[in-house]
């Protein structure tokens, strides 16, 4: 603390990321990291673009828009790109959430959304999940000024279908709906093609999970022209080159190789079925996951027992000391040896 702080910064309470440990021989399966490397594509290109390292990037990020635009069938006017996922919705929340009426978001969500909240500002309110951590779109229909959805929703990992989502859009047509899609790759819906027919619609993705580049950090919004206006006028109100050469070089080579991404996408799927099928067994109770993730808890053990004795046999886990969801660990899902080895290590302690 100190007297030379602004006003806002006593009010914050920082998001706190899981933990990256510096040792050796860890089983980490606590921050939704991709297990498999990125594309050999996608080292090339960022080895190819070095040589540009003294020159600025392109401001727009053009190559990159018009390779996400390609991909997502979209214009690339609809299209804006950021340092991960967190940047945009960084840009998002001053550019389009803030307003009279409050934000509204889940109970149990991504909890980067309150911190933005107090950052910026915003007034929100949260909207319980039901009994079985499901989205009630139903509890949505209350005063508000925009809606913020994380689908497939974290850490629940459960994701509500594209008919859902296109109700909600288009029953709110004077309110903004933002769909974070940062998991959507592993199983969801997304909804991007429906931003065609809805000016109050903006989807969210990032390179991090489903393209393994969470260490390059690029994320992007697809939304109609106007909304991505809002972006870019703060993006440019705050740092003109926000994207570097090099992770553009390496998010167009990582969309560009869909084999790649449609092989490595296939094996964590099949991992994901096989934990919570060896989960199941030793007693979890683990949500239907449509992401890189599974949430669960065991009917006899408290989270944070689980956690810590899976730490000290090597294996890392993300806990939640909050409430509902004290009990539940979410698990990434790894490897198969990594999976084997948490399943493993839970046996010994069940």
């Amino acid at each position: 603390m100190s007297r030379f702080w602004s006003p806002v910064v006593h009010t914050l309470s920082p998001y706190v990321p899981g933990e990256q440990p510096k040792q050796d021989g860890i089983v980490k399966l606590n921050t939704n990291e991709n297990p498999y490397p990125p594309s050999p594509r996608v080292l090339a290109a960022i080895a190819s673009a070095a040589e540009r390292l003294r020159l600025y990037p392109d401001p727009r990020a053009t190559r990159l828009r018009e390779a996400i635009a390609a991909y997502c069938d979209v214009a690339a006017e609809q299209v804006f790109v950021g340092n991960g996922s967190d940047e945009v919705l960084a840009h998002t929340f001053p550019a389009l959430l803030k307003h009279d009426r409050p934000l509204l978001f889940p109970d149990v969500t991504y909890s980067f959304y309150p911190v933005y909240c107090r950052l910026y500002g915003v007034a929100h309110e949260e909207v319980p999940l039901d009994a079985a951590m499901r989205i009630e779109i139903a509890g949505y229909r209350r005063p508000s000024s925009a809606i913020l959805l994380c689908n497939p929703n974290a850490p629940t990992g459960i994701a509500l279908p594209r008919e859902a989502i296109a109700a909600l859009v288009a029953e709110n047509p004077d309110r903004l709906v933002v769909v974070d899609e940062a998991y959507v790759d592993f199983g969801a819906e997304s909804a991007v093609q429906l931003v065609a027919r809805h000016d109050n619609l903006l989807v969210i993705q990032t390179f991090s999970k489903s393209r393994s580049l969470a260490g390059l950090r690029v994320g992007f919004a697809i939304g109609q022209p106007p909304l991505i206006e809002a972006l870019e006028r703060v993006k440019d109100s705050f740092n003109s080159y926000p994207v570097d050469c090099l992770a553009i070089a390496g998010a167009v080579a990582a969309i560009e190789d869909d084999g790649w991404f449609l092989e490595t996408r296939a094996r964590i799927v099949s991992s994901r079925e096989a934990l919570t099928r060896d989960l199941g067994q030793l007693g979890f109770e683990v949500l239907p996951s449509l992401a890189n993730f599974v949430f669960a808890r065991h009917r006899s053990r408290s989270g944070a027992d689980l956690a810590a004795a899976l730490r000290q046999r090597g294996v890392l886990v993300r806990h939640f000391k909050k409430p509902r969801i004290e009990d539940f660990l979410r698990i990434t899902v790894g490897t198969e040896e990594q999976c084997g080895r948490l399943i493993e290590a839970l046996r010994g302690l069940i």
